[in-house]
């Protein structure tokens, strides 16, 4: 195979597996080779499948390993061809979501609702307001829109009016809230708290709105190291609504899976922000449902929270003004400027309050605020500027500056990023924990902060697949804000480089935010976007 040097050995090992089942001969089975090599990189990158022109399709339905919708290792669609797996997700999610489309409601009663939860704005629509038509009035609906636009807002009063046309026709809705990691659930149900009080309702109404958020995985039934859920069509869920947070992060096989658990007659809400970057495992889906479906989708437009340089610079790189965008970094203000200090230097100083913390208070909580207000987000893994040297630069440079004591891979003061769900610890991709003495067994632990406000403490090496967190992957960054962030990119273009990777870094970023890149990198960055080859849209459209 001459294209054995991008692809993985699974790749290949998988290409050669299909091949050797093919009554090809040996110049067929290379060709057969290195398009079920592709097939399965481009799946590993994101693609629910890739397109093929019509001398591929015609090789593809010769090796006998391909339908166009039976049980095979491969599916041919059209010109789309997908691993088989991948292909009943999309089709499963498809007529889920159609048969969604199919239910609306009517409620004679809804204006007048509305006037108690939404002030009247003249010469401006209340988007907000819109949104609670949509969700009221369907059973599938959409709410998109940036930071402080007020998503959480708008679907707690969503909630309190359901409520209240459900009593009113005899009994109230079971309803769930979720969202990706535990990170997102956590800020998710502390909005909610807040928001709840602030609702023009009686009590009985608020004590209907769950406060409790999960991630996607609990609330789906777990069940490790399958594939599976405890939840699924033939044992589905017992909500009348979920509701998803941070939908932008909800991959192809999950949202399917998570729509397959549905009962019939469930109502379904997604919230997130269609802009920022897609999901890491394959597909797109909340950037195509939104597409797809345009009037089961609400924008919200107006920020409350959000505004300044960083909105503007925001706004630039969402669409694409290059110029613009560097105009507002080269202005050095006191929220949005380029890096022009050490690297290293700069961060260390950023993290030292929060281990002064460690010694003044000693209080997890106070620690881990102290740390979460900033954050170095890296754009790649690997290289100078990823996240893997400037991790180990900077717990080098802290060492030196007796900040940290380093006696082996565990410190006090050392903060790390669970990567990997267990289920059985209640520890979840993208929770952060911090290591510290514990007085109470003269030893080490790692503590983490759960979703109800109690602390949760591990011994250190029973912490699932972890990685040290001074800096992360702006990917996994996603369903996080902190005071200040500091963004590095690449020294070099790469494929990672879109202008959706550098909107979500800059939409973390609540008060300031520093950016690290050369003029010449900022822009071609700017110039890629991500496209991720699949047929939901397609199937949702009919086109």
């Amino acid at each position: 195979m001459n294209a054995e040097q991008q692809y993985s050995r699974l790749d290949i090992a998988f290409s050669r597996f299909l091949s050797q089942r093919t009554s090809f001969d040996k110049k067929q089975k290379i060709d057969f080779e290195v398009l079920c090599a592709e097939l399965s990189y481009q799946q590993s990158q994101g693609h629910s499948c890739i397109y093929v022109d019509a001398s591929a399709q015609k090789q593809i339905l010769a090796s006998g390993l391909a339908s166009e919708h039976d049980l095979s290792p491969l599916v041919l669609e059209q010109n789309r061809l997908y691993l088989y797996r991948y292909w009943c997700y999309e089709n499963r999610l498809a007529l889920a979501i159609q048969k969604q489309l199919a239910r609306t409601y009517s409620n004679k009663d809804l204006e007048l609702l509305l006037s108690r939860y939404f002030i009247k704005l003249i010469d401006e629509t209340d988007w907000q307001k819109e949104a609670a038509v949509k969700a009221i009035s369907l059973a599938f609906c959409m709410i998109s829109g940036g930071p402080g636009t007020g998503k959480t807002t708008t679907v707690v009063k969503i909630l309190a009016l359901l409520q209240e046309l459900a009593l009113k026709q005899g009994a109230p809705l079971h309803i769930a809230l979720a969202a990706p990691t535990g990170k997102a659930a956590m800020r998710l149900q502390e909005s909610i708290g807040s928001s709840k009080n602030t609702l023009p309702c009686s009590e009985t109404i608020k004590n209907l709105i769950p406060e409790t958020v999960t991630t996607i995985h609990r609330l789906l039934g777990s069940r490790p190291p399958s594939p599976y859920f405890k939840h699924d069509s033939a044992h589905p869920l017992a909500y009348d609504l979920v509701v998803i947070d941070e939908a932008s992060m909800v991959d192809l096989a999950l949202m399917s899976k998570l729509v397959d658990a549905l009962k019939p007659e469930s109502r379904f809400i997604l919230l997130g922000d269609k802009d920022q970057l897609a999901s890491v495992e394959s597909g797109a889906v909340l950037a195509d449902l939104t597409a797809a479906l345009p009037e089961h989708t609400v924008e919200l437009k107006k920020s409350y929270r959000f505004h300044g340089d960083i909105k503007a610079l925001s706004e630039a790189v969402n669409h694409q003004l290059i110029d613009d965008a560097w105009k507002i970094l080269e202005k050095n203000s006191s929220e949005v400027a380029l890096l022009e200090q050490d690297l290293i230097d700069f961060a260390t100083k950023q993290y030292t309050p929060y281990l002064d913390e460690i010694n003044n208070s000693g209080d997890f909580s106070t620690i881990l605020t102290s740390f979460s207000q900033f954050q170095v987000l890296c754009s790649n893994r690997l290289g100078t500027y990823g996240v893997v040297e400037i991790n180990k630069r900077i717990e080098e440079l802290l060492a030196r500056q007796n900040k940290i004591q380093i006696t082996g891979q565990w410190y006090v003061g050392r903060p790390i990023m669970v990567i990997q769900n267990n289920v059985s610890m209640q520890l979840y991709n993208g929770d952060i924990g911090i290591c510290l003495y514990d007085s109470q067994k003269d030893k080490n632990a790692v503590f983490f902060l759960r979703s109800d406000g109690s602390i949760k403490k591990i011994l250190p090496s029973r912490v699932p697949a972890h990685e040290t967190v001074f800096a992360m992957t702006i990917h996994k960054s996603q369903g996080s804000e902190f005071d200040e962030c500091l963004c590095v990119l690449a020294d070099k273009i790469n494929p990672v480089l879109t202008k959706e990777l550098i909107y979500t870094a800059i939409t973390r970023a609540k008060k300031r935010l520093k950016i690290l890149s050369s003029y010449s990198i900022f822009s071609q960055t700017l110039q890629q976007k991500v496209v991720r080859s699949g047929g939901l849209l397609e199937k949702l459209t009919g086109k």
